[in-house]
């Protein structure tokens, strides 16, 4: 009786270590459509981006014809920003291109 218990016991034992094994644990971070969609996030956004700077550009340029240069200052200060998110955002985006597939740099 002690024989088949311990056994039971050993056989429910390892069997816990393989179910837990198999919980799906290694590919819960690795869903690619996830990052196809967070990728084109990110061009949709530097597309924005762009966009906002070529308008910042021109208000720029308008302040400085008309003299304006507290509001091109803050044009300046603007187009600064700008710029660091555009190059955040480039920056993100070839990090997504690179671990499209293996997604270990997380």
């Amino acid at each position: 009786m002690k024989r088949i218990l311990t056994g039971l016991v050993l056989t429910v034992v390892a069997g816990v270590g393989s179910l837990m094994a198999q919980d799906g644990h290694y590919y819960r971070d690795r869903d690619v459509r996830h990052d196809y969609a967070e990728r084109r996030a990110d061009k949709r956004d530097i597309r924005h981006d762009e966009a906002r700077i070529n308008r910042d550009r021109h208000e720029l340029r308008r302040d400085e014809y008309e003299h304006n240069y507290r509001a091109a200052r803050q044009e300046r200060r603007e187009l600064g920003r700008d710029y660091r998110d555009l190059r955040n955002d480039r920056h993100d985006l070839r990090r997504d291109n690179r671990d499209i597939r293996y997604d270990r740099y997380r």
